[in-house]
């Protein structure tokens, strides 16, 4: 029969707990057990004052942070309506039925002032890290890295050509604060200083974007993420906003190693990376820190037309030489100088020439230089280093490092279509670190959870 009609009906007390409506294989429930924000008070008193009105807990931001970046809420508006109605959001938020929730705006404050000041987010990744190594899922031994293209928040359509955009004319007091932050990048080498290239196009709003074609498609305004990742379980251990071009992606590889070896003591055996990162000067300053570079060599010595390339010639380093198939030398000096003046030229590039005596009469001239009176071979100032790469890559420990090295790229790919983070929704430099900083943060807080679950309870009869 037709059951009695449900009304509304207020009572005056309630016997509720969030805790028992919170599914026990929620996500968030395993991830809560890893996030630890004891230090974060300690880490923030010197930037409150010691009166006036009392604020709201940074903790709770900071969860509230995470619960977006871990379940992909990408708008602060929405993510205060989804804390607000839903129960799970709120038991990870320390939250009761009857808190308030803070308004959206209270986030764009302190990320802007307290959060920036004390680098608050660089900290919370770096505890994340921190726990990752203490629970094992990082050895130190091989690390990979690699960049991925972020778009900015940047109206293309908005851009002045490179001959119309003059920093000079900004005045620092009145631009807005993406501006005020490309400006003081200007010499960054992740920025502004990381090419002397200017780019074709620029974006008022956001000046430190870069405009780059590199998908092949439409240009766009774009910022680059740059991880570096332990191979065992894919935890970042650590990641750079930079601009997208290919030296300051090189260049970040350089300062996350740097910056690995100062805070975690992690220095690795070897290093994977694409072509990208296998210039001669990379390549040296891996090898001069006892890092195996396991990365594709930068080579364009090789010919198209049949004869001898670089290859072909044996390296006699002992006596500074190439010698060719023939068993001719090829020297960069004939003679010695007494003037210390004389010698190369500076610019880490050698050349090891034949005599040309010696090659007019050699029955192999055809196939080495047909179009030259003699032959010569550049040497680069790092070759030494590229040699060590290329005798690497006939290891079976390259092939499997070749395989390893997707796992970066699987991470770029749950970054934006599980996460969502296929445009930037802050501007300016700062606002791309503190987005990639907490993606971060929420792609190793997953692959804590996804390794170390949560335990299944018994519900209550």
């Amino acid at each position: 029969m037709l059951g009695p009609k449900q009304e509304a009906q207020g009572a005056l007390f309630y016997e509720f707990s969030i805790d028992d409506h919170v599914p026990q294989d929620h996500l968030l429930r395993s991830i809560d057990r890893f996030v630890d924000l004891s230090s974060i008070r300690h880490h923030f008193a010197e930037f409150y004052s010691h009166t006036g009105r009392p604020s709201i807990d940074p903790e709770l931001l900071i969860r509230m942070l995470l619960v977006g970046y871990c379940l992909g809420i990408r708008s602060e508006r929405r993510l205060c309506e989804e804390v607000h109605l839903n129960l799970a959001y709120r038991w990870f938020c320390r939250l009761d039925l009857a808190d308030p929730v803070p308004n959206h705006s209270t986030f764009s404050k302190n990320r802007q002032g307290r959060f920036r000041d004390s680098d608050l987010l660089r900290h919370l990744f770096e505890t994340t890290v921190a726990r990752c190594i203490a629970d094992g899922l990082v050895s130190g031994q091989r690390f990979a890295a690699d960049a991925s293209l972020i778009e900015a928040d940047a109206n293309k359509q908005n851009s002045t050509p490179k001959e119309d955009w003059d920093t000079s004319a900004i005045t620092p007091q009145d631009a807005p604060r993406a501006v005020r932050e490309y400006l003081d990048v200007l010499d960054d080498a992740a920025f502004g200083a990381a090419s002397e290239v200017e780019p074709k196009f620029t974006s008022p709003s956001d000046p430190a974007s870069q405009w780059t074609a590199a998908r092949k498609g439409p240009a766009f305004f774009a910022y680059s993420t740059n991880y570096l990742i332990d191979t065992d379980y894919s935890v970042i251990v650590d990641v750079e906003a930079t601009r997208s071009i290919r030296q300051a992606e090189v260049r970040s590889v350089r300062t996350m190693l740097g910056r690995v070896k100062d805070t975690f003591d992690l220095h690795p055996e070897r290093i994977i990376a694409d072509t990208a990162y296998g210039s001669g000067p990379m390549l040296g300053w891996l090898v001069d820190r006892k890092i195996e570079p396991h990365i594709p060599v930068i080579d364009k010595a090789g010919r198209t037309d049949g004869t001898w390339s670089r290859a072909d010639f044996e390296w006699d380093a002992e006596n500074d030489q190439y010698v060719c198939p023939e068993g001719q030398s090829l020297k960069q000096f004939r003679r010695n100088y007494s003037d210390p003046n004389r010698g190369p030229d500076g610019k880490g590039v050698a050349k090891y020439r034949a005599l040309k005596l010696t090659c007019q009469t050699c029955p192999s001239k055809a196939k080495c230089c047909p179009n030259a009176d003699f032959r010569s071979i550049t040497r680069e100032e790092h070759e030494d280093a590229r040699q060590v790469a290329r005798d690497i890559a006939k290891t079976k420990q390259y092939k499997i490092s070749m395989r390893l090295r997707k796992k970066v790229e699987m991470l770029f790919a749950h970054l934006k279509r599980i996460l969502g983070l296929g445009r930037l929704r802050l501007r300016g430099p700062c606002g791309a670190n503190d987005e990639f900083l907490l993606a971060a943060t929420a792609q190793n807080l997953r692959k804590l959870a996804k390794i170390f679950p949560a335990p299944q309870q018994m519900r209550k009869a």
